[in-house]
């Protein structure tokens, strides 16, 4: 064998070797989410659900790091900064809450770290460059329940909601949806997700007397302004949002919840969609490995965006894996290409396409309509 010959060869074994580590390096994905604070009905199934991710993408090795964010902002930063920094981690997915979700959005978009969060974030801009979202964009939920409060004659609207952005966002986009369908905001009212009392902001809404009511919150605080509302006399349509999608709602609301209607992505009904919905197949087999491991009726939409999330991140780490290796600046960026670039990516809440001005990629197959019958979900509209 000549020289340049053995030279050539071990040059061969050296890129061979280069291959096999970037095939064999660990996909690392950081988790933000609130398993306990005012948010923690949505944080603990989605923690529920990280258990249930497959541990490989692409033949791939994938390590989660769960952390705890306490549904606080403040926490939330820091659980960020330690998942880039700590533990190099390739993604980030949460949190489960707006607040703590903005928070991990500064430290996604400063390190330049794909951020996946399980709330509907309102980011534009520059900002947004780094940042996705599982759950559906406010503006497509919204738009639904105008319709429908226009379908039974629906004039006039009050509104509470939280002080924070979620609550925020959700006055903006339902006064959109409201004034294209010819609804007018008459009274709104606002609170704290650590609040025990509203009952000053109900007798407001009770006098003014709107047509009906939007509670927008999330988790069990959202049944906190409808019990004082309907203890207080209020007897008309009460809606919610699709933060309020846990049966935990149901249960702490009790006979005063029933009736409500919201809006909700699919798995919230998964057994009732009609075979032909794009995400029935998903969503229902979803739902049964859920139960099966956490029992009967411990299914949560929450958890869903947990899932969802991994879904995104699963079509888009194999078109990422062929330009980097995990671990490195370089794959960051691909993924986050690879993020913005997800086309019809079906996921138990609906279908995602991405777009470089839309991070949230859902349309109308993400929301049906459901009431609450019977201390349970009732489909009543499937877009």
């Amino acid at each position: 064998m000549t020289f340049g010959f053995k030279l050539a060869a071990v040059a061969a074994l050296c890129a061979l070797g280069a291959f096999s580590n970037s095939a064999l390096a660990d996909i690392n994905v950081g988790i933000s989410l609130s398993a306990t604070g005012p948010a923690a009905a949505l944080g603990i199934p989605e923690k529920n659900t990280a258990a249930l991710l497959p541990t490989t993408i692409n033949g791939e090795k994938v390590n989660y790091i769960i952390l705890d964010d306490a549904t606080d902002a403040t926490q939330a930063t820091k659980n960020a900064r330690k998942l880039v920094s700590e533990n190099h981690v390739d993604v980030i997915i949460g949190s489960s809450a707006t607040p703590p979700g903005l928070a991990i959005a500064e430290v996604a978009n400063e390190t330049k770290t794909p951020q996946i969060s399980m709330s509907p974030l309102d980011i534009v801009g520059p900002k947004n460059t780094w940042v996705f979202r599982a759950p559906q964009h406010n503006s497509v939920m919204a738009s639904a329940l105008a319709e429908h409060m226009k379908a039974h004659n629906v004039k006039t609207l009050g509104f509470i909601g939280y002080t924070d952005a979620y609550g925020e966002n959700w006055l903006r986009e339902m006064t959109k949806a409201a004034e294209a369908n010819g609804i007018k905001i008459s009274a709104v009212e606002r609170f704290n997700r650590t609040d025990t009392s509203v009952t000053g902001q109900a007798l407001k809404l009770v006098s003014a007397n709107p047509d009906a009511i939007l509670v927008a919150a999330s988790g069990t605080p959202s049944a906190l302004p409808q019990l004082s509302l309907v203890e207080r006399g209020y007897k008309k349509q009460i809606y919610q949002t699709h933060g309020t999608a846990t049966k935990e709602y149901i249960r702490v609301g009790g006979k005063a919840v029933e009736g409500t209607i919201l809006p909700a992505g699919p798995i919230v009904v998964a057994n009732q969609l009609p075979d032909s919905h794009p995400s029935k197949k998903v969503a229902t087999e979803y739902a049964k490995q859920y139960e099966e491991k956490y029992g009967a009726g411990s299914l949560s939409s929450f958890g869903a965006h947990m899932y969802d999330a991994y879904r995104l991140l699963a079509a888009a780490a194999p078109a990422a894996m062929q330009k980097a290796k995990p671990g490195t600046p370089e794959f960051r960026q691909a993924l986050r290409d690879a993020l913005e670039g997800s086309k019809e990516v079906v996921g138990a809440h609906g279908v995602f396409n991405m777009k470089p001005d839309d991070h949230s990629g859902h349309d109308a197959r993400a929301r049906v309509l459901v009431r609450v019958e019977n201390g349970d979900w009732k489909l009543i509209q499937s877009k």
